[in-house]
């Protein structure tokens, strides 16, 4: 493979990269903002990128620690500066520059760890070229201080797709219920936010039609009421006698340093 020069347009350096990964038998997966762009449909993208006015900014990947040395070659032979620096100090992640087009790719082994962890064992294997809706869905709940670019990405995610059990072109609600049942700080941080989600529909009326916004809501809703019915283990209901009192999430800016 000769040494490529990244692609100015998002989707089209996301496509580059994983297409090149699978033909050297790589598990890598986008995943972020980029990822939504790319499983949305071409009128839905353009109200993402258009109405909503949502900038990309960042091209970012998950693949399992196994391929950690596989992945570093492969970047570098698409043209990105490994950031050797942050290997040495991150945990499970690898941050490749783009200098081409002045940004960057993380790229994170194993498990996205943030305010909330999400573990991506026996998970790529289940979409492509992206994360499956529901790690996406949960990597967008998981941030604490949730800010306007992540609600117009759970808006268009709840308006675009269905919320059912199975990670087949849908957010599978099972999975995530699954998930939050066994830790209490996860589940409050992912119901406060979708709780968020609703209460700010309201902002967006004058693009968004009252069936849209009830659609939203009625995907919104069916999730959460998924979620409080999961059988819950008993370190979540330890942990949630607590409550919010005591701190329940990670700083981003820690898990950053």
């Amino acid at each position: 493979m000769s040494v490529n020069v990244p692609k100015a347009d998002f989707l089209e350096e996301a496509m580059r990269v994983i297409e090149e990964a699978e033909k050297n038998g790589i598990i890598l997966r986008v995943l972020g903002a980029v990822a939504l762009r790319i499983k949305l449909p071409e009128k839905v993208r353009k109200f993402h990128e258009e109405t909503l006015q949502r900038k990309l900014s960042d091209i970012d990947y998950a693949s399992y620690s196994k391929y950690t040395v596989e992945v570093r070659k492969l970047f570098k032979q698409l043209g990105y500066i490994w950031d050797e620096a942050v290997a040495r100090i991150a945990f499970s992640r690898d941050i490749f520059h783009d200098e081409v087009n002045n940004r960057h790719s993380d790229v994170f082994y194993d498990k996205l760890i943030f305010c909330h962890t999400i573990d991506f064992k026996g998970r790529l294997e289940l979409d492509y070229p992206t994360i499956t809706l529901a790690d996406y869905t949960l990597e967008k709940l998981q941030i604490v201080q949730i800010n306007e670019k992540d609600v117009k990405d759970l808006i268009t995610l709840f308006m675009t797709f269905p919320v059912e059990n199975s990670d087949k072109d849908a957010i599978n609600k099972k999975y995530i219920a699954k998930v939050l049942s066994k830790d209490w700080g996860f589940y409050y941080t992912v119901t406060t936010n979708l709780k968020k989600i609703t209460q700010l529909l309201g902002k967006y009326k004058k693009i968004l039609s009252k069936d849209k916004v009830n659609l939203i809501n009625s995907r919104i809703n069916d999730l959460l009421e998924t979620i409080e019915k999961e059988p819950k283990s008993l370190g979540w209901k330890l942990r949630a006698k607590v409550g919010p009192k005591k701190k329940w999430y990670r700083d981003v800016e820690e898990v950053i340093r």
